[in-house]
Parts: structure tokens; C-alpha cells; sequence
């Protein structure tokens, strides 16, 4: 006995030949027409292309906001510091060596040794502390 999907696939097997060639005749059509980048174009960028000119604007207007507010002096700055800059950072040096004091090496203390002792010692000085 056939199950019901067997005798549906059986219904609808010739069907699947006619279904493939207009498969194909549309896939080969859209590419027919131009390159991959024209298919692209005209399926994902001209239906939409008011929200792609404002989003170019946008980014137009941001640029030229970013540039404009660029400060001429400030670049000079970076670039070149001025002998009263230079000063004053080597005040700060000196007033920071005044604070933090010479800078002499520590000698580090030897770690102890700390011998193993048996658990139930260690247990029992734990229950009575």
C-alpha cells in the first residue's frame, strides 16, 4: 500500500521538468538583460533610491560639518610646541620628582616559608579561632 506522500510525489512528478526549464528561463533572463552589477542596481538600489540620496546627503552634510570644524591652531599645535609648553612641562617634572621623592630601587623581603602541617591541625585551629 502507498502512503499519501508517495502518491502525491507520483501525481506531481511530472511537473517538476516543467518547473525547473521556467526556473531557468527566468534566472537567465535578469542576467540577460546585463551584468550581475546592473541586476543588482535595479533590483536593490533604484526602488529604493530617494532613501539612498538621503542617506548620501547626510553623510555629505557630516563631512563638511567635521571638516569645517577642524581648528587650524590646534593642528599647528600638535605638530610644533611653543617654548612656553616645553616650560611648563619641565616645572611639572620637577615639581612630580619633588613629590614622589629620589628614586631609589626597594629591596624586596624574601618570601617565608611556610612549612605543611598535617590537615587535622590546620582543622582544628581553624574550629578554635
Amino acid at each position: 500500500m502507498k502512503t499519501p506522500r508517495e502518491i502525491l510525489l507520483e501525481r506531481h512528478q511530472a511537473a517538476a521538468p516543467k518547473l525547473d526549464a521556467i526556473r531557468h528561463e527566468i534566472v537567465n533572463s535578469k542576467f540577460r538583460r546585463g551584468n550581475f552589477a546592473v541586476t543588482i542596481w535595479n533590483e536593490l538600489i533604484f526602488p529604493s533610491r530617494r532613501i539612498w540620496a538621503g542617506l548620501a546627503a547626510i553623510w555629505v552634510v557630516i563631512f563638511i560639518f567635521n571638516f569645517s570644524q577642524r581648528d587650524q591652531s590646534e593642528l599647528m599645535a600638535k605638530k610644533f610646541p611653543s617654548p612656553e609648553m616645553i616650560s611648563s612641562f619641565q616645572q611639572q617634572e620637577k615639581l612630580l620628582a619633588e613629590l614622589i621623592g629620589p628614586n631609589e630601587p626597594r629591596v624586596a623581603e624574601p618570601p617565608k616559608t611556610i612549612l605543611p602541617q598535617p590537615r587535622s591541625e590546620r582543622r582544628f585551629e581553624i574550629l578554635t579561632a
